[in-house]
């Protein structure tokens, strides 16, 4: 049986337990590069003038790795009033019209139809792998995945603490590899801690003042640093610890298996007074993770979302309320190839030194 070539949109780290999955089921893949200018100006050059950050991304990056030779791209769907469920269906028509005639095979919510889940999984399964197999791969994968995010969650710890600029960054960057070069799920375990020994390693002032920011937003562009110019680390060496609302593993989580967890009713009910249904997306959970950092003494929020984005355009104006009603400091980005690092960075340093300054005023009075 012929080797088929395989690729996928990237997305952060996760790109690397995503290979580790597709190799395990007898696929030869073709890494997507990280995006880049060069990626997103392709997209721009033939996705639609009306389309998000996001589609204009993964756009790129296709026409970036189908000349290297592909049979397949797995993706994800969704539901909802979301643009994101429809992003296969007319990348596929592009590509077709370029003269890609690449196969999607795109994976929807199993909550939604889990019939329809297990009939794609099963065509992905294109060497007929036993069910016990794939459940011990899927496992093996996903135990890396939760090691990327607990490293990540630690260096976003560090960062805003750290004696030498730079240096959590660095050493971040190298212990990925412990994780990233594991296999078998002990490999994975001995490669997370010492992954975790060696950050702690670094010279850290944990007696800093730092203020404390959650970020809120659509999910692509909270987990994919290249389209928020990375803006997770300019915030860390601003001194600013940063708490994202989303990680992989929580989000497949909430929307693959049965149940909901105690951290997803709680996002719910504390967004129930303001926004009771779901408007697509993330811009539920972005009200709701919003009203609980409040609560949790967080400094400010950071709210992240592609331009056009409709839910968190409604967020957003929910969120003004909100900061109005808890004297909360609350900035938003809304992204697209427009803009610009310098004025990202220039808006960031001004809304931490404010919060910076509030912290100390609040601190002195008490």
């Amino acid at each position: 049986m012929k080797t088929l070539r395989i690729t996928f949109p990237y997305m952060g780290n996760y790109v690397h337990a995503f290979r580790g999955l597709l190799e395990d089921l007898g696929y030869e893949v073709v890494m997507p590069v990280k995006p880049s200018k060069r990626t997103l100006d392709l997209g721009v050059k033939y996705a639609p003038e009306f389309s998000c950050l996001p589609y204009k991304i993964v756009l790129g990056t296709y026409l970036e790795t189908l000349p290297k030779g592909v049979d397949r791209i797995v993706t994800s769907g969704g539901v909802g009033p979301c643009r994101a469920g429809l992003y296969a269906s007319l990348h596929e028509k592009i590509l077709k019209k370029m003269g890609y005639n690449v196969e999607f095979i795109v994976l929807e919510p199993p909550l939604v139809d889990l019939k329809g889940f297990y009939k794609t999984v099963q065509k992905l399964n294109y060497k007929n792998y036993s069910l016990w197999y794939i459940y011990k791969a899927i496992k093996r994968n996903w135990r890396k995945i939760k090691a990327l995010d607990t490293i990540e969650q630690k260096a976003l710890f560090l960062r805003p603490r750290e004696l030498k600029k730079g240096s959590v960054s660095a050493k971040y960057k190298e212990v990925l590899q412990y994780v990233i070069n594991a296999y078998s799920e002990k490999e994975i375990d001995e490669a997370e801690q010492e992954a975790l020994k060696q950050l702690d390693k670094i010279p850290v002032d944990l007696e800093k003042l730092v203020v404390k920011v959650g970020m809120v937003g659509e999910i692509y562009v909270l987990l994919e640093p290249s389209s928020n110019f990375e803006i997770e680390e300019t915030i860390g060496h601003l001194g600013a610890e940063v708490k994202r609302s989303m990680f992989l593993t929580g989000w497949t989580r909430d929307n693959t298996l049965p149940g909901k967890s105690e951290e997803l009713v709680s996002v719910k009910a504390a967004a129930k007074p303001y926004l009771p249904e779901l408007i697509g997306g993330h811009g539920q959970d972005s009200i709701g993770n919003a009203i609980l950092y409040i609560k949790q003494g967080f400094d400010g929020l950071i709210q992240l979302a592609p331009f056009t984005c409709i839910p968190e355009i409604v967020a957003r104006t929910i969120l003004t309320k909100i900061s109005q009603e808890h004297n909360f400091p609350i900035l938003t980005f809304f992204l697209d190839e427009q803009t610009g690092k310098a004025g990202m960075e220039t808006r960031l340093e001004a809304f931490i030194d404010l919060l910076k300054r509030k912290k100390l005023q609040k601190l002195s009075k008490s």
